[in-house]
């Protein structure tokens, strides 16, 4: 009885533990984002005579000043105001620089001819032997290669268990290996520290059993595989 009901509690943990937590994180965003505007909107409601009682208007506030910005932003006169902006902000000592490093991460995330993240790769990193995940971004340009012999691509090589930190790295095309799945598949498996392995699509690798010489072929092998792998020698 206590072994079922053992068994009961951890289903029931490892259900519920990844939904409450979905659900609190979404909620405090939430909360967060409610409250930026929140108390300008209720203030003003107040003026007109309007109960402010309802939750949420910070939130709704935030979501309609977004999309009023991008509107503005997408014709003539707005772009126009937003450059006097920028040109403004770029002059201020200190100010020019957070601005403009945070507006080449966010174009580089949000903007519709982004160009991060394309493929997930494998390379060979730290040294020869290990193997790290990194994430294709381009074809590199410019001053890097052109100071170099070799052709290389840019990858970003992410931290484990937080990804949104990590080096650059400027890897020689020959040296990277592409793999075939999905950029989320790939961010799971760094984010669990390899807990979380994607399936693999591809087939026909020899599996080496523990404590054995012998090599056995999967279903799909190469029988050129099997055929080239040298024999065991029992000393005749």
């Amino acid at each position: 009885m206590w072994k079922k009901a053992k068994s009961y509690f951890i289903t029931g943990l490892l259900v519920l533990t990844p939904l409450v937590l979905t659900i609190f994180i979404i909620w405090k965003l939430f909360v967060a984002i409610d409250g930026l505007l929140r108390g300008f909107i209720s203030n003003m409601l107040e003026r007109v005579g309007v109960p402010n009682t309802i939750y949420g208007l910070g939130f709704i506030s935030i979501i309609l000043l977004i999309l009023l910005t991008g509107m503005v932003a997408r014709n003539y006169f707005g772009r126009k105001v937003l450059k006097l902006g920028e040109d403004v902000l770029t002059r201020i000592p200190l100010i020019n620089r957070i601005y403009m490093a945070i507006q080449q991460i966010s174009n580089a995330f949000f903007s519709e001819k982004r160009e991060v993240f394309k493929r997930a790769v494998l390379i060979e990193y730290p040294r020869k032997g290990i193997y790290s995940i990194g994430f294709f971004t381009q074809d590199t340009r410019g001053e890097v290669q052109e100071r170099l012999d070799r052709d290389v691509v840019s990858i970003f090589l992410p931290t484990t268990p937080n990804p949104t930190s990590g080096v650059l790295l400027f890897v020689p095309k020959t040296d990277v290996t592409e793999l075939d799945i999905s950029i989320e598949e790939a961010l799971k498996l760094v984010i669990s520290g390899g807990a979380i392995v994607p399936s693999s699509k591809y087939k026909g690798q020899l599996e080496v059993r523990p404590n054995s010489d012998d090599l056995i072929a999967s279903e799909y092998a190469d029988p050129k595989q099997i055929a080239a792998s040298p024999e065991k020698d029992d000393g005749v």
